[in-house]
């Protein structure tokens, strides 16, 4: 049992909150949505803020990747990060205080583990870090999902979207390369990429072939060790305020910040409806067609729609076919200017799509892109270059 006392001295609220675990809820959802199990009613609360959690006898705090943060003691938390909480603590978020009044924990043999101290650090949130790989799963024929982590164990701390970037020694060189996350920050204690097999890019023919994606088709076994270099970085998420309806729309390898994302939406039951538009070549090109369809058959508020560009014989398809167009943009959500819309994919996909919602008179204020296209300096210089770079060498 926890024990809080909520209070906001600006707008004169108050109230208690008693917190129970159950077999049927062990986590209770902070935010100013009116599904969350503690509702903090103030512009400065994001939609959906953070949690407490109850795991092995101990109650932790987390925040999701708020657009304002959260602190502890007047100490600001990391995002993603399980705060380990005790009687006294005081959590601030926006102008709310949570006040630990009282509680009841197992014996410290008990605790979890990966609950931490405020003032600890068992998550990666920055600088270097070696990791080994667990796990190659290939998921079509030019596409492996590499499976990675840290030894001592630690989780990844990151917001579904973001991307990280690979530090590998090639002929004698060492070459960075970025590549977005597939895997959900709900599951931190691994971290997947999920990469294609691709010829030099044609708007930057001075690339080698697919220099470190093909590298790691090539050379990458289970058990091998790679550098993750700064942490996670970019801005492409939805992780920071989930809006109430979304609109993914994502061809090729571009589904991959998509994935981690619905992933996420997923593992963190949050009241947001998803539109999931996905585009690739054949059938059999199809990224995570399985796992994708399952999502769509447990949530009433995710709609799945895959169109292929190329059809073939003998790979049965009853979908759509052809690229995106308005018909098949107001097919699969005619409300989408009540939507806000995360694009990826190649280039000259991202423009189509622009385009056409530029013309359909979409608030493009709602509108965010990632971009799969190359680099124009085949090397990163400096983590300060790092932390500029959306676009992704493949």
């Amino acid at each position: 049992m926890l024990k809080l006392k909520v209070f906001n001295y600006q707008i004169g609220d108050f109230q208690e909150k008693t917190l129970v675990p159950e077999t049927t809820q062990n986590e209770w959802i902070i935010g100013r949505a009116s599904t969350c199990d503690l509702v903090l009613a103030s512009p400065e609360v994001s939609r959906v803020h953070g949690r407490i959690g109850y795991d092995k006898g101990q109650y932790y705090f987390t925040d999701f990747g708020s657009t304002d943060g959260s602190r502890i003691n007047n100490e600001k938390v990391k995002v993603n990060q399980k705060y380990c909480l005790k009687k006294d603590d005081l959590i601030r978020i926006g102008d709310f205080v949570l006040a630990v009044e009282a509680m009841e924990i197992a014996s410290v043999a008990q605790k979890d583990a990966s609950c931490i101290a405020v003032a600890g650090a068992s998550q990666w949130t920055e600088g270097d870090l070696t990791v080994r790989c667990v796990s190659i799963v290939p998921e079509t024929e030019d596409v492996k999902t590499f499976s990675f982590v840290a030894e001592p164990q630690i989780q990844f701390s990151f917001l579904p979207g973001q991307f990280v970037t690979l530090e590998l020694e090639i002929d004698g060189k060492r070459v960075r390369r970025a590549y977005s996350i597939s895997s959900p920050p709900s599951r931190p204690h691994r971290l997947d990429i999920t990469v294609k097999r691709v010829p030099a890019p044609p708007d930057a023919p001075q690339l080698p072939p697919g220099l470190v994606s093909n590298w790691l088709h090539d050379n990458l076994k289970i058990g091998s060790q790679i550098k993750l270099c700064g942490g996670a970085m970019g801005k492409f998420t939805c992780g920071t305020n989930p809006p109430p309806k979304l609109l993914m729309i994502s061809a090729g390898s571009g589904i991959t910040p998509m994935l981690s994302m619905a992933r996420w939406l997923y593992d963190t039951a949050i009241n947001c409806d998803l539109v999931f538009f996905y585009s690739d070549r054949t059938p059999n090109d199809i990224i995570m067609r399985q796992e994708l369809e399952l999502l769509a058959s447990r949530q009433s508020n995710f709609r799945l729609a895959i169109t292929v560009t190329r059809p073939k014989l003998g790979q049965p398809w009853h979908g759509f076919t052809g690229r995106l167009t308005e018909e098949m943009l107001l097919n699969i959500a005619p409300d989408f200017r009540e939507r806000v819309v995360y694009v990826c994919g190649a280039n000259s996909f991202m423009q189509g799509v622009k385009t056409m919602l530029t013309s359909l008179d979409f608030p493009m204020e709602n509108y965010h892109e990632e971009s799969f296209g190359a680099q124009k300096k085949p090397k990163i210089e400096s983590q300060a270059e790092v932390k500029k770079t959306i676009a992704f060498c493949r």
